[in-house]
């Protein structure tokens, strides 16, 4: 059996789960579901499949998985991060194994993923295809709210294999509903950095050779430009070539500029309650929420 533990995150994921353990279960000893609380069979299954389940209430994205990492008793030294909606090809599970039995100097990989809409490979909207996904825990931590940073203590390598993605498996409205719910931690991720006075650095964002700094300051930069969910459409349908992506191409552009738009809301929505909680704020928020308008 493998020297890999397996952990996949939960909340209400009976109908992708079963298909994500299908994934691993032939070659792993040690398979980990973290559930947020789920109302439907996810416990269940995971249990009848062999897992062993930890529950705790999802707070936000980076508390929630460095709680996982933290207070979870892995088996093995080496730890491999799913979402129930994707999958391991045998391909990437030789990898893998191969990884963790000889990884050098490395204490983090990278890991491809393909996402999918109506059976279509997004081979070129993608934002980015890699993702830190098999880590030995002591040297993770993730940071900010949602869409965590995953900031590696040591040195990563990276793996050719596809992790297959299927992010609609449970239609366009629970997709909506998701970024739903993301886009306000965004916006009070933004509010953050702004109480902060976080600086980000253009010529990290751009040169930096660690991936996580650059998606940071990126993140951080693009944060503060006008007219966020154009340029993001224009970003991943053009300059990305998402139109090669055909029709999902374009639906999948649309959609994250869609997403960008509740943050932007959010944003405004937020400043305009604080101002009203206190006045005095409005001079000092302006400029933030002139940022925000498109």
């Amino acid at each position: 059996m493998s020297g890999v533990s397996v952990l996949i995150l939960t909340k209400n994921e009976e109908n992708d789960l079963p298909g994500c353990m299908e994934s691993v279960i032939e070659w792993c000893d040690d398979i980990h579901v973290y559930d947020s609380f789920s109302t439907d069979r996810t416990v269940e299954i995971a249990s009848r499949l062999g897992a062993r389940v930890t529950r705790r209430q999802f707070d936000n994205w980076a508390s929630h998985q460095n709680w996982g990492l933290a207070n979870i008793k892995f088996k093995h030294e080496w730890v491999l991060y799913l979402d129930a909606d994707e999958r391991i090809t045998p391909a990437l599970a030789k990898e893998i194994l191969a990884a963790a039995a000889a990884p050098g100097d490395f204490v983090a990989f990278d890991v491809r993923r393909r996402d999918f809409y109506r059976e279509r490979w997004l081979k070129h909207v993608q934002a980015t295809p890699y993702y830190i996904r098999l880590f030995k825990p002591a040297y993770i931590q993730y940071d900010r709210l949602v869409n965590p940073v995953t900031i590696v203590n040591g040195k990563k390598g990276r793996l050719s294999g596809y992790l297959d993605h299927q992010p609609f498996s449970k239609g366009i409205a629970h997709w909506v509903s998701r970024h739903n719910s993301y886009s306000s931690l965004e916006a009070d991720q933004l509010l953050i950095n702004e109480s902060k006075s976080e600086k980000f650095e253009l010529s990290k964002a751009l040169l930096s050779r660690n991936f996580e700094v650059r998606r940071y300051h990126q993140k951080g930069l693009f944060s503060k430009l006008p007219f966020r969910p154009l340029l993001k459409f224009f970003v991943l349908y053009v300059v990305r070539r998402g139109f090669l992506d055909g029709g999902p191409g374009f639906s999948y552009a649309l959609l994250q500029s869609i997403y960008e738009y509740f943050i932007v809301l959010k944003v405004d929505e937020r400043l305009e309650l604080r101002n009203a909680a206190d006045p005095l704020l409005q001079n000092e928020n302006r400029a933030l929420s002139g940022d925000a308008q498109t």
